[in-house]
């Protein structure tokens, strides 16, 4: 009799024969059994096919869809066709599992069942190499441990490591799987579930390793570029916060704040006040708008945007901002 599993994983690979292996060595050592994998090939010319092809001649649990090309979108949609079970993780070809990583993530969502998507901390390996960049996101996405959180950071940035995740297949299904949209289809996806009113959790567990190498997804692909980012969010938010909006407060006149400045010109919408801290810009104008202090402006209804990138200055604008009564999510939203 086949056994219907409780949790698919899906993973798309292209030459991942460096570490395809020590890869599936973690899924293996799993403590929780009752999975499948579903892995979608999309026109390796390495050994990963054959890797593969040992893989699922060894453990039944493993499936191999092999495509001749076609980019990561077609390749996670049709690995989603492929999907049976009620939970879905995703996990890639050159990242590693804690033993215990699904096992937490099955029993998270089967005792929280208004939770649509949960993910784990992680951590970058190796080390050695690591640049601080890496580490400020490792910890700043870390530190995102409740749905409230999350939401406070969704457009700052990608708060889940998308090979870290596990959520309800019915739920991709639903938003219609992924979208090739120019940007992270990741990325696109939090947007989405956002908006459709999933919730968020993250256990506070590592569960996750996430391998830096030079040939990461995140560092070759255009998708994951700061632009191509910057053009997600604000697509997003014109369908939501800024939906209808002519001009905004832009809060940060760094070189953060005038890249969105140019984005939402293009875009038909203004920046009609900066504000900033710095006594050499107060009094300025910038873009036919002037620059001046949080504690002077007026918000009146107008939407505002914090584009405030610099370590610790984020937090410090929120304390300013609360005590002008200003509200994160109706009044401003952070982004960068």
């Amino acid at each position: 009799m086949t056994v219907m599993p409780q949790v698919s994983i899906l993973m798309p690979v292209r030459n991942e024969e460096l570490y395809l292996q020590a890869s599936l060595n973690s899924l293996y050592a799993q403590t929780f059994t009752n999975w499948e994998l579903v892995v979608v090939d999309d026109g390796s010319s390495d050994r990963t096919p054959a890797i593969l092809l040992a893989a699922a001649a060894g453990d039944s649990r493993v499936q191999v869809i092999r495509r001749e090309g076609g980019g990561l979108v077609a390749a996670l949609n049709a690995g989603l066709e492929a999907c049976r079970a009620p939970l879905l993780a995703r996990m890639d070809g050159d990242d590693i599992s804690h033993p215990d990583r699904l096992a937490k993530q099955t029993e998270f969502l089967n005792a929280h069942p208004d939770t649509g998507l949960v993910a784990s901390s992680f951590r970058h390996f190796p080390r050695t190499s690591l640049k601080q960049g890496m580490v400020d996101y490792e910890s700043w996405q870390n530190s995102l441990q409740d749905h409230d959180r999350i939401m406070r950071d969704l457009f700052v940035e990608s708060p889940f490591v998308h090979p870290s995740i596990m959520t309800r297949r019915t739920i991709l299904e639903r938003l219609g799987g992924y979208r090739d949209c120019g940007w992270a289809e990741d990325y696109d996806l939090w947007l989405r579930m956002a908006t459709s009113g999933v919730h968020f959790a993250r256990l506070p567990d590592h569960l996750f390793f996430w391998r830096d190498h030079p040939e990461r997804a995140t560092r070759t692909m255009d998708e994951y570029s700061t632009n191509a980012f910057r053009s997600c969010k604000l697509n997003h938010l014109k369908q939501g916060f800024l939906n209808n909006c002519s001009k905004v407060v832009m809060a940060g006149a760094g070189i953060e704040a005038r890249a969105w400045q140019r984005m939402l010109a293009a875009e038909g919408i203004r920046v009609s006040h900066w504000l900033d801290v710095d006594p050499r810009k107060i009094g300025r104008t910038l873009h036919d708008a002037p620059v001046t202090r949080t504690e002077d402006l007026d918000l009146s209804g107008r939407k505002m945007l914090a584009a405030i990138g610099v370590r610790g200055a984020r937090e410090q604008f929120r304390t300013l901002a609360l005590k002008r009564g200003w509200q994160e999510g109706m009044d401003f939203i952070s982004v960068a």
